[in-house]
Parts: structure tokens; sequence; C-alpha cells
């Protein structure tokens, strides 16, 4: 009996040192990193591969057919404006021409004799208008003292010779006319004598050469002509860096616009500014024709080589502004996962403004200040509380500092 109220108080005492035990502690809140939104200047940019062209570009042909007889220049040379790059051999061509000079002189010969042609005729006039004025008053005064007879002979000769002034007054036109078209012949004849030499017609690189000495050249008169060029010419101290922009940023192009170039072939990067686009286009990619002029005097950038092209498309200064990865974008929904005062999660939808790799603007749906959970957003819950702290996040914070 004594044994049993013993064990009864053992059970006793064990269940009440069992109640008296605490009782485990609540969990903590989920540590959550959060990022502050805040104001500042963000630009959006696109990176494009851009190629170099040179500023123009021309094969050089003959005017006139005919044999090379020098050829001054090769590829890579170095040519000025006005420059004799070659010269062709065309002997009729000389003959064609003293021909013509010859045809001049005749028609000016023509025209000396043709005036004095109108000379005489006037003199002839001269004297028969006379006899006949002198008959025709001689027979006013004393009727019947002259016959008829010889009144109408002088009067048809007086006649005669003035119209003998207009032939002649005709015939030195017609000479004169001639010698036009003589002088014009002659002309002609000069200046394709003159494109027996071929000129550079601005300041480039020879970038081809396709004749050499003795090749016989036919005239390039007309573009269905297939002639052969004698040697083609770039202009490479000014070229054009064309990039392609697509459809969806056209409406940020404009004239002015700042183009970031980075050329990995020769280590150079600089600022351009784009000077002209097409305004259309491209049917096959959706892209528009867009260029920046180059300065290249020292030769360095070659036509055809590519770059790295950044365009800056659209820019503001005051904008609220979150790192692209705190803003979470599922389907159709935008949203952020907002921590309020009271440490609580909230499930905000927001719209967006300017996009670029690591920034996005918030363009409704926070205010400056507002603290977003900035990566992880899967893993809490709206409504849930959570311990916030700081998010480092280095490439976000140097842009938003910019």
């Amino acid at each position: 009996m004594f044994r049993k109220r013993i064990v009864w108080i053992a059970v006793f005492v064990i269940l009440l040192a069992s109640g008296c035990k605490e009782a485990p502690p609540a969990a903590a809140p989920t540590a959550a990193a959060v990022v502050s939104v805040r104001r500042g200047s963000l630009a959006s940019t696109l990176t494009v591969a851009g190629q170099f062209q040179a500023y123009q570009q021309v094969d050089l042909h003959a005017k006139v057919s005919g044999y090379i007889r020098s050829i001054k220049v090769d590829i890579g040379d170095l040519v000025h404006n006005g420059e004799v790059l070659a010269t062709l051999e065309v002997p009729e061509l000389a003959d064609q021409l003293n021909g013509s000079q010859a045809e001049v002189q005749h028609s000016q010969s023509e025209i000396v004799r043709a005036q004095s042609e109108v000379a005489a005729a006037k003199a002839t006039y001269s004297a028969l208008h006379s006899e006949y004025t002198r008959l025709a008053e001689a027979a006013k005064e004393k009727p019947g003292l002259i016959a008829q007879q010889e009144l109408d002979d002088a009067q048809s000769k007086d006649q005669q010779a003035e119209a003998q002034i207009g032939v002649a007054q005709a015939a030195l036109v017609s000479m004169q006319q001639q010698l036009g078209v003589s002088k014009a012949d002659n002309h002609r004849y000069q200046t394709l004598t003159n494109y027996e030499q071929i000129v550079a017609p601005f300041t480039g690189v020879v970038t081809m050469r396709y004749a050499d000495t003795g090749s016989l050249i036919q005239a390039g008169t007309t573009s269905d002509t297939q002639s052969m060029p004698v040697v083609q010419v770039a202009q490479s101290d000014l070229l054009r860096l064309r990039m392609p922009v697509p459809e969806g940023d056209v409406p940020y192009i404009h004239q002015g616009g700042k183009v970031q170039v980075n050329v990995n072939a020769t280590g150079r990067s600089f600022t351009g500014t784009i000077v002209r686009f097409t305004r259309s286009l491209d049917t096959n990619t959706r892209t528009m024709l867009t260029e920046v002029d180059v300065p290249n005097p020292d030769l360095v950038l070659s036509p055809g080589m590519y770059a790295e092209t950044t365009i800056q498309l659209d820019q503001k200064s005051d904008a609220l502004i979150l790192p692209a990865q705190a803003v979470v974008q599922s389907g159709d929904q935008i949203y952020v996962l907002v921590v309020n005062a009271a440490n609580q999660v909230e499930k905000r939808a927001v719209t967006l403004g300017i996009q670029t790799a690591n920034q996005d603007e918030i363009a409704s749906g926070l205010q400056e200040g507002e603290r977003v959970i900035a990566s992880g957003q899967t893993n809490y819950q709206a409504g849930e509380t959570v311990s916030p702290h700081a998010a480092f996040i280095p490439t976000a914070a140097q842009e938003v500092g910019q």
C-alpha cells in the first residue's frame, strides 16, 4: 500500500513538471531584401551592329573608246580631286578635231565672201537707184523727154538690185549659222579630246583597278553599255556608318541624336551624331537605315569594318526608378511586392515607362521612397510579415546615381 502511494506521488510530480515547461518560441519573420523607389535620370538605348561605308564611291569609265596609253595609279593609292589617273589613245579623234577646225575656218571664209557680196549688192543698188531717180525727175519736169520704155527699164533694174541685197544678206546669215554649227562640232570634238584623260572626281583612295596599259576601253555613253571601267575611287576620309534600326525604335530616331560607337578592330571609341535616315522601312528586315558621318582623315577606319553602336532613344531626368529585377512580369501582369510600414507584403500592379537592361521607370503604381522586394518574389505571399533589409545591387545603384 505504501509503495502504491509512492508511485502515484512520482507520477503526479512528473505530470506537474511536464506542465510547467515553456511553450516553443514563435517563428521569426522571413528576411526580405528591399530597395527604395528613387528619382533619377534614365535613358533607354539600342545597341546594334553598324558598318562603315565610303562616303561616296564610283567606277570611272571612259567617255570615248580607245586604248590605255598609260595608267598612273593602283589599288590603295591616295588621289586628289582633278588628278589624272589614266590617259587614252584615240588617233581618229585627233583627225576629227582637225577636220572640225578646218570646217570652222572654211565657214569663216565663206562669211567674208558673203559680206563682200552684200557690199557689192548695196553698191550696185545705190548706182541703179540714183540713175532711176534722175530719169524719173527729168521725166517729171519735162514730160516726153524720157521714153517710157527707158524709164521702165531703169525702174526694173533698181528693184532687181534692191532684191539682190536681200539675197546676199540671206546668204550671209546662212554662212553665219553654218559657222555656229562648225564651232559646235569643233567644241564637241575638243570636249571628247579632253575625255582622253581619266581624272579623279574627288579626293579619295583607289579601291579597284580594272585595266592595264594597252587595254581596249569601250565608251561608257549610256547605262545600258556593258563597258569596262578603268578604276574605282572611294572617298574614305569621311565615312558613312550605317545602322539598321528596328521598327519599334524608329519613332525615337531624329537628326542630331547621339550614338556611341565602339570599333573592336581598332579599339577606338567615340560619340557620333545621326545626320540622316531613310524615313522608310525595309520590308524584309523591318528596319530603317540610319547614318552617322565619321571623319577619317588618318584613314585608320576602312570601309567594310563593323562597329558596335549604341543609340540613345529616350531620356528622362526625373523618373521613378527601380532595378529591373524588382519588377515581376508574368504574362499580361506587371507588378511589384511592396513592404508597407507594418512590414507586411502588398502585391501592387505598376505601369512601366523607359526600360533598360538593369532599370525600369515606374510610370504609375508607386510613390518615391516606398520599399519593394528586390528578388525572390515567389518566396513571399501577400499579407505576410517580413523583416526587410537593404538590398545591394551594384549595377542598379550605379545607374540610379547617374
